[in-house]
């Protein structure tokens, strides 16, 4: 049976995509098709605030794009030395919290130890912080993007612990989302599966899903990673066939496999 994942596949040069793989251990066959695209912003500002640990209490990542946009950051010689021969190490005596296991290799790759990583979403996440945090202490800093939800910044202000928010990227449609979409359906039909991975994927993705499927809508198991993209879903009147557990691949995969057997998940 046939799955479409919308994402990005995971970079060529680490290996095949570790959601198809897991995927193709239950004999499902999957398809990626990028959803998104990211501008990034206030890179000088985020670089100025990394030079300056000593103003923060931690760091805060609910996205792996906000480790895309340090990375970037570091590429500049100077700022990469920087960051080796002191920044990173005095950053390492903070802590830096992530949402799940994606993020949390990214913030391993620039040398940091991730915190909290098995929350899987922001209100986890932040009820994880709120349990280590005192209130009225430094400024966590929060690289995130522009259509960030409020939910974690909202219960830490409630519980006095300060928050500095800085919009490092953009979210928009991928340039070549629709016409990906009607080639996938053109040439392989309708998929047993639709996995969605954000909110906005809902809002790019799904009303051009719906018209390519037409009558046959109704077949698919729609599938999101996490109890927000769930929300999304359900607020756009479609039934979520399967949440996964936590948003790793042998969750997801072990969810759909469950979908497609008529069982709830």
């Amino acid at each position: 049976m046939k799955v479409l994942l919308l994402k990005d596949p995971k970079d060529k040069d680490s290996g095949p995509d570790p959601y198809s793989k897991e995927l193709g251990l239950y004999g499902l066959e999957a398809t990626l098709i990028p959803v998104l695209s990211f501008e990034f912003t206030s890179l000088e500002s985020l670089f100025e605030k990394l030079s300056h640990p000593e103003d923060y209490g931690g760091l805060i990542f609910t996205s792996p794009r906000a480790l895309e946009a340090i990375k970037i950051c570091l590429k500049e010689k100077s700022r990469s030395e920087a960051w080796s021969t002191s920044l990173k190490q005095r950053w390492n005596s903070k802590a830096a919290y992530v949402v799940g296991r994606a993020t949390a290799s990214l913030v391993e790759e620039i040398g940091l130890t991730p915190q909290g990583e098995k929350s899987g979403n922001a209100e986890k996440l932040a009820e994880y912080i709120c349990s280590r945090e005192k209130p009225n202490s430094s400024a966590l800093l929060f690289p995130c993007g522009a259509l960030k939800r409020e939910v974690l910044p909202t219960v830490l202000r409630e519980k006095g612990i300060p928050l500095e928010s800085l919009t490092v990227y953009q979210t928009t449609q991928h340039k070549d989302l629709q016409e990906s979409l009607s080639s996938y359906f053109s040439q392989q039909g309708i998929p047993a599966s639709v996995v969605f991975f954000s909110p906005s994927g809902v809002k790019f993705c799904l009303q051009h899903i719906q018209k390519l499927s037409g009558d046959f809508t109704n077949h698919i198991k729609f599938v999101a990673i996490g109890p927000t993209t769930a929300e999304a879903l359900e607020a756009a009147g479609v039934p979520v066939s399967c949440t996964a557990q936590s948003p790793t691949p042998q969750d997801l995969a072990a969810g759909i496999h469950t979908a497609l057997h008529f069982q709830n998940c």
